[in-house]
């Protein structure tokens, strides 16, 4: 099985192209357009994410037709109504898989990969994680209330697709009410931002208003720094993909105390037995 997205990528590729030409000539001082360095690692992780995603979709669509098989009622695709709870579902349960990923520190070490660019333009969508195990629960309720499982595939690569567009600094703010409603490139600028005011906001896929449900959403302000609070320093995809584990092993292995090991794996990024707010170093969250 081909996951979606993969039909997306010769897109993904030429607008890259075409968004890096445009600061080649209509250059914009207050925006850090592209790296060549930077932007290579970035489309190397997303090829390699490709790599892993393949074999793994299919992994994942025999978990999700176990537990659909399960389901005490199965919903048609046939029925506009089935749509519309899967649009909501899927974005509810992004919105669940980008918090716990942020503020739990093992969950952190797969999607940091995703925010440790120091520039922020559609290349930088394309800088996946190689762990991406860890999103599978987040999307099994769907499953549960009768959602087949192909829709949930499709709902997550339609989701994908339109986050791709939000990595971009190319474009301002929209029409006041859609930015109300939906997650867009300001809201996804701040989400990437190191800056102490914007860290673990703005956690939505399609949508803005689970962010501003839950008081997670913060808007554009001050100049938004990319990158992580402590950024890693490093081209070297394989470093990129896997130092934040790398990290977790080092802290737990000095811990004194079990409590403390564990405390490094699953309390926020940042966090350690003498910290009283762990989240002001999550810039190791972006």
């Amino acid at each position: 099985m081909i996951p979606a997205i993969v039909y997306a990528i010769p897109l993904f590729v030429v607008l890259v192209a075409l968004e890096a030409l445009s600061y080649r000539f209509l250059p914009d001082d207050d925006e850090r357009g592209y790296e060549v360095r930077d932007a290579a690692t970035s489309l190397t992780m997303g090829a390699g994410s490709q790599v892993i995603a393949v074999p793994w979709k299919a992994c994942t669509v025999l978990v999700y037709a176990a537990v659909w098989t399960l389901a005490p009622v199965r919903l048609s695709a046939a029925s506009p109504w089935t749509w519309v709870l899967l649009f909501f579902g899927d974005d509810l349960a992004y919105y669940a898989y980008h918090r716990a990923h942020h503020r739990v520190r093992v969950l952190w070490a797969s999607h940091v990969v995703h925010h440790s660019s120091l520039h922020y333009n559609l290349s930088t969508a394309l800088r996946q994680s190689w762990t991406p195990m860890t999103a599978l629960p987040f999307w099994l309720p769907l499953a549960l209330l009768g959602v087949p499982p192909w829709m949930i595939l499709l709902e997550q690569a339609v989701s994908l697709l339109y986050q791709f567009f939000l990595h971009t600094e190319r474009v301002d703010r929209l029409w006041r009410p859609l930015e109300l409603i939906l997650n867009t490139p300001s809201h996804h600028r701040v989400h990437h931002g190191s800056n102490s005011a914007y860290l673990d906001r703005n956690y939505g896929g399609i949508l803005i208003v689970w962010d501003r449900l839950f008081r997670t959403f913060e808007p554009e302000g001050e100049r938004v720094v990319y990158g992580l609070t402590k950024n890693i320093g490093t081209f070297n995809p394989v470093r990129v993909a896997f130092h934040e584990y790398r990290a977790i092993w080092h802290d737990a292995r000095r811990a004194d105390r079990w409590r403390d090991a564990a405390g490094y794996v699953l309390r926020p990024p940042g966090w350690s037995p003498t910290s009283t707010t762990p989240r002001a170093e999550v810039g190791s969250v972006a």
